[in-house]
């Protein structure tokens, strides 16, 4: 009985050496056999050791790298979309061509709303979600270093703020980018809860203070700060917004949702928020905590399988 020990060749497919070991008593081969590049014999032993170059691994590597590219290219556009945001409607109010309440609540519903859209153009990868949360992050940062006046920067501060007072960035604006941050992390694309969370703090609120300084003169009863307008606008355009991303978002085949049921929840959850936003206790807890936390929990009960 023979065994040969044999290498092939990773690239020619073809043996190369081998090695015999003749055990029986037949007497060996000769010494010219002992090299060949043909295959051994039918009747040999043979074991082979192959070399072969590992291409899943770096099929892997190189899905992991693009992946990477495509996140990190992701979060550079919509930071650098964020700030064109915040440049662009600062530029208006500078020139005097839209109020600052009406600028900063602009950019208080496009902002959240624009980063709520964006999450699509990132991978699949499980780190998408945190490439994402840094343009939160960075304005978190940001409005940390102003609001503590480290650093100054009027424009932003006439942007976001109410009354111009630096301290006011450690207030809403924050509470603002920190439920931008959790319902990224949290929920992500794999959840409607944030981003009915989102469209109710940033869109259902944001044209609730627009409308209900301009037109709302009828006042709710138990809270003299509020009013019917403004709690309507709120409920309706929360709803709207709400639908249009959970649309948006089942088109591009994240959701698969009963419109009917869908429609029914999204209403319910809206209305809860929008009581929650109308009662008087905004001098305790923001509107941006308040809201969106309120929504969270009633979207999660209404839409949990």
């Amino acid at each position: 009985m023979t065994f040969s020990l044999s290498f092939t060749h990773p690239i020619f497919s073809r043996h190369v050496h081998s090695a015999a070991l003749s055990l029986s008593s037949s007497p060996p081969p000769p010494p010219p056999g002992f090299f060949f590049l043909s295959p051994p014999t039918p009747t040999s032993l043979r074991f082979d050791f192959l070399y072969r170059v590992p291409q899943r691994s770096a099929a892997f590597s190189a899905a992991e790298t693009a992946a990477l590219l495509q996140d990190t290219a992701s979060s550079a556009a919509v930071l650098a979309g964020a700030y064109a945001l915040v440049f662009t409607f600062d530029t208006l109010t500078q020139k005097e061509l839209i109020q600052q309440n009406l600028s900063r609540k602009l950019v208080h519903i496009l902002s959240g709303l624009l980063f709520a859209v964006s999450w699509p153009i990132f991978s699949n990868s499980l780190l998408a979600r945190y490439f994402a949360s840094v343009v939160p992050l960075v304005n978190c940062v940001r409005l940390v270093i102003h609001g503590l006046s480290l650093a100054d920067d009027q424009g932003l501060i006439k942007s976001v703020t109410r009354e111009g007072n630096p301290k006011e960035l450690l207030r809403g604006p924050l509470y603002y980018v920190l439920i931008l941050i959790l319902c990224a992390l949290v929920f992500w694309r794999e959840s409607p809860v944030g981003l009915i969370s989102l469209a109710m703090m940033c869109g259902g609120d944001g044209v609730a203070d627009i409308l209900g300084r301009r037109f709302g003169s009828s006042k709710l009863p138990y809270n003299r700060n509020k009013s019917w307008v403004g709690s309507i606008s709120m409920f309706v355009f929360g709803f709207f917004i709400s639908v249009g991303m959970l649309y948006y978002y089942s088109v591009l085949g994240y959701f698969q949702l009963d419109w009917g049921w869908t429609m029914c929840r999204v209403a319910l959850v809206s209305l809860v928020a929008t009581v929650v936003e109308s009662l008087p206790f905004t001098t305790v807890v923001d509107d941006n905590i308040s809201v969106p936390l309120a929504t969270m929990i009633a979207a999660y009960f209404s839409f949990r399988p």
